[in-house]
């Protein structure tokens, strides 16, 4: 499969701090090839990013602005591009969090498709992104295969 890894992240972008959770979500999902960009926290450049890679990438794993800090806005960005919202994603991932913290439910992150493309929303740090990929991680190619039209009815 196709993936794409976009970090969200001012602080990035402009050089001040290295990008590790790009690097944690590739060891999750046990890949070396794949589509990487870096954006800041702006809108337009969130948009534009998403609506590109969804051209070319059947998975887009944001990282970054899933909080409730003024920043924080890659879910409203995410949502203004998505044909489809898949509300149960980002459910479990917040439920997966409180294992590890209770400021989990902070969190305001987004999946869903845009064309054959499903997109969603990763905390900023590493473990926060390691620990949601890994809690969905199971269900994640079935969902490609759904958004492809390969499969007609849902696996149990």
């Amino acid at each position: 499969m196709k993936v794409g890894i976009l970090t969200i992240s001012d602080r990035c972008a402009k050089g001040e701090r290295e990008d590790k959770t790009k690097e944690t979500i590739k060891e999750v999902l046990g890949i070396s090839d794949f589509e990487y960009r870096l954006v800041p926290d702006e809108y337009g450049m969130i948009r534009e990013a998403l609506t590109e890679m969804s051209l070319s990438c059947e998975l887009i794993l944001t990282n970054g602005g899933t909080g409730i800090s003024p920043s924080d806005i890659t879910p409203e960005a995410t949502a203004s591009i998505l044909d489809k919202e898949i509300p149960g994603i980002p459910e479990a991932m917040r439920k997966a969090g409180l294992k590890y913290t209770p400021n989990s439910i902070l969190s305001r992150a987004k999946a869903g498709i845009r064309g054959k493309a499903l997109i969603i929303n990763l905390p900023g740090s590493p473990n926060g992104a390691s620990e949601c990929l890994s809690s969905i991680l199971p269900a994640i190619p079935h969902a490609i295969s759904l958004i492809k039209g390969e499969v007609k009815e849902c696996a149990r």
